[in-house]
């Protein structure tokens, strides 16, 4: 996405008078409704090959509001008929500098007065916090009018005495051609993965009156979140017992982002991927509970605790492909949410969920991307506007919208929601148990991995390891730490983790109510007492 020729400025205000004056932008020397901008920057660049942006500055009003109505009829028509292919998806924060420069409030780090007014940004944010799980859970008929192929393809029961959600498909294909040969996948991810699969799937096919079958599987349990709060390191973890089987690769971000066409989210929508090459990743599994099955019949006793699991740190919280393709919004949330397909699909699912302190979790995501002049100060100023833009959305809309607002997500240059961990948690608990749902700290991993590999075990109805396995697994190094290159930029300023920990206080506190576990306050509920 190439940057617009018109400006945006963030207009501050003083400390006296800060509740008195709302948070705007302005175009130029025009001030204008927040999510009205904001609208217009988040239109992709495809659409807006109408007009050279470069002029933008000197139209008069009415080309200005004439431009919009253009825009917003383009982008209409893409959401009503469906044709996302090829229209530009707002780019990630990092991988673009900000898109909303400070402009009259240039930030000085060594104002007393800066700190004091994103101290009251916090504080104005917190006073317009409520905390509730009471969205309308949308019924079974309409998840299966979004989604009608996914529910065409996998059945509402599941063979039983298996332990992971299995069951016989008819395989209708040439047995003497490749059947992955179309899986998007094998396109993005290499095909090494598929060619064993390809010859291992013909020596599995069940043949039975006449037709062949193939044993399909979903996964018993997922790893859903959060980024940079040590999923790679548990993934590794679990795939080191011997009764785990993952997909090819940890994150297929299937659920959240492929089965919507988005692969690379810097570029523009492509083909959707189909459920069935979603579902070709557990095939290993599959082929192996399938021997275990035949096994069985054939007389000789075989025990099977084959386990699958995903690993895509995007389920928990990845919702932003709603805007483009759901339409039927209530209050600007998303009517569907991930979790409301899977438990629809597989209401005995098994979630894991590694958290950690949001205000640490925030710069370590930060330090992750590449992008160019990382510094504890550019990170305080990226951290000032996401917070102002964060709160100029709770002045028009309820607290759930502003987190799941796609435009406003991709508008903040740091990924400031992610660390709202309660409404996520909240949201998964309408449609799923509590004891459904494993929630960790990496704090607690990171000092006794010993600990929390026994839990997820336990959790998971894993069979017990030999001592050398056990060995093998505690003693091996951790996964995806912070570059050396990252780690010699050194801690964030004092200032923003202040005003951090006091935007995630509320969070935090609502949060370990609801675990009914004060360490998930991290050090932020001794301001609460």
């Amino acid at each position: 996405m190439t940057h617009m020729d018109y400006k945006y400025s963030l207009l501050g205000s003083p400390v006296d008078d800060y509740r008195q004056r709302p948070l705007l932008l302005q175009v130029d020397d025009t001030p204008m409704n927040l999510f009205a901008v904001l609208e217009v920057k988040r239109e992709p660049a495809a659409v807006q090959r109408w007009s050279t942006l470069g002029c933008f500055r000197n139209v008069k009003l009415y080309s200005f509001l004439l431009g919009l109505v253009v825009t917003f009829l383009v982008m209409a028509s893409y959401i009503l008929t469906g044709d996302k292919k090829g229209l530009l998806l707002t780019p990630s924060p990092y991988h673009f500098t900000s898109l909303v420069s400070p402009g009259a409030f240039t930030l000085n780090l060594s104002s007393a007065r800066d700190f004091a007014n994103l101290k009251l940004v916090a504080q104005a944010i917190a006073s317009k916090l409520e905390f509730n799980s009471t969205r309308e859970l949308p019924d079974f008929k309409a998840l299966v009018h979004s989604e009608p192929h996914m529910f065409s393809v996998i059945p509402r029961k599941f063979l039983p005495g298996v332990k992971n959600p299995c069951w016989y498909e008819e395989y209708t294909v040439d047995i003497t051609v490749d059947p992955y040969r179309t899986n998007l996948y094998a396109r993005y991810s290499g095909r090494r993965v598929f060619e064993y699969l390809k010859t291992a799937l013909q020596k599995h096919l069940y043949y039975h009156k006449s037709k062949y079958y193939r044993m399909r599987c979903l996964p018993y349990f997922y790893v859903i979140g959060q980024p940079k709060c040590g999923t790679t390191d548990l993934y590794n973890i679990l795939k080191l017992h011997p009764d785990v089987r993952f997909s090819p690769f940890k994150e297929p971000h299937w659920w959240t982002r492929k089965r919507f066409g988005i692969i690379r989210l810097t570029e523009s929508f492509q083909d959707r991927y189909p459920v069935e090459h979603y579902l070709d990743l557990f095939d290993n599994a599959a082929f192996q509970i399938r021997d275990h099955l035949m096994a069985n019949l054939s007389g000789a006793p075989s025990q099977s605790n084959i386990t699958i699991g995903e690993a895509s740190a995007s389920t928990m919280w990845d919702n932003s492909a709603w805007v483009y393709f759901y339409n039927d919004t209530t209050e600007g949330e998303p009517p569907f949410l991930i979790q409301d397909f899977i438990h629809a699909l597989q209401p005995d699912a098994r979630f894991i969920v590694m958290l950690r302190d949001p205000v640490e979790r925030l710069y370590s995501d930060y330090l992750y991307f590449r992008i160019a002049n990382k510094s504890a100060e550019d990170f305080h100023e990226k951290v000032s506007e996401s917070l102002q833009l964060f709160e100029g959305c709770l002045m028009e809309a309820r607290m759930r919208s502003c987190v799941y607002n796609t435009t406003l997500n991709n508008a903040m240059p740091v990924r400031l929601s992610v660390g709202l961990y309660i409404v996520y948690i909240l949201d998964w608990l309408t449609v799923f148990s509590r004891d459904q749902i494993l929630v960790l700290r990496l704090e607690d991993h990171a000092t006794n991995r010993r600990d929390t590999m026994h839990k997820v075990f336990d959790f998971l109805d894993l069979g017990p390891l030999t001592e050398q396995n056990e060995a093998e697994i505690t003693n091996s190094p951790a996964y995806n730490t912070r570059r050396p290159g990252d780690k010699n930029l050194g801690p964030m300023l004092a200032m923003t983790k202040e005003i951090l920990h006091d935007f995630y206080t509320p969070f935090n506190a609502q949060l370990a109510k609801v675990l009914r576990n004060d360490s998930f306050c991290w050090e932020s509920c001794s301001k609460l007492m």
